[in-house]
């Protein structure tokens, strides 16, 4: 369907992410996904606020580019996962994927998710920062959570809307902002863009 078929805003999902597009849904947000394929490397010296937010700035920049409607808001999302000031981002193997789960078990780390929204001529972004603390873990429990699949493309090798809520202790802050899309951010962000959520 084209964008001027649409009830006006229509927002565009900068994402392919299974999880942020049911956050969106939870929320009745009316969307079309236009992924953006970016460069995610981190800058030397980058902070993981300032990281965050750049990518989820790039994201959306990007797919506002090439969507037919220059005005509807462009929706953009990055979550990392930090434990001592170093960014754990998604595995490219079991082993570390391992390696990411030992260092989190029985600690807490910080999860930091910008969210950007660019239209017509306007951008913003907001920030959530979330703790998470983790249950001690097993060897055989990070091995047999390394087969179920789930880790892979996790920031940090952990899902916490999956299986990885068993190793989940205790949490401040943003449950959705975990997953990758903080709702409450997201909900003020797109008003300010005149969109409006059904409640």
């Amino acid at each position: 369907m084209s964008a001027a078929a649409r009830t006006a805003p229509f927002v565009y999902l900068a994402s392919a992410s299974p999880r942020r597009a049911e956050l969106l849904r939870q929320i009745g947000v009316d969307f079309d996904v236009t992924p953006a394929d970016i460069d995610e490397s981190v800058l030397p010296g980058e902070a993981p606020d300032a990281c965050v937010e750049r990518l989820a700035r790039e994201k959306a920049r990007v797919a506002h580019a090439v969507i037919d409607a220059p005005t509807a808001p462009v929706l953009a999302a990055d979550t990392t996962v930090v434990l001592d000031g170093q960014m754990l981002g998604k595995p490219a193997d079991a082993a570390a994927a391992a390696s990411m789960l030992r260092r989190l078990s029985g600690r807490s780390h910080d999860v930091f998710t910008a969210v950007a929204v660019l239209g017509g001529e306007r951008e913003a972004a907001a920030l959530s920062r979330s703790r998470v603390t983790f249950r001690a873990l097993e060897p055989a429990e990070i091995e047999a959570y390394w087969r179920t699949g789930e880790p892979v493309g996790k920031a940090g090798s952990y899902a916490i809307q999956g299986l990885g809520a068993v190793f989940v202790q205790e949490l401040h802050g943003s449950y959705s902002g975990v997953m990758g899309l903080p709702l409450f951010e997201t909900g003020r962000l797109l008003a300010g863009f005149g969109y409006r959520l059904p409640i």
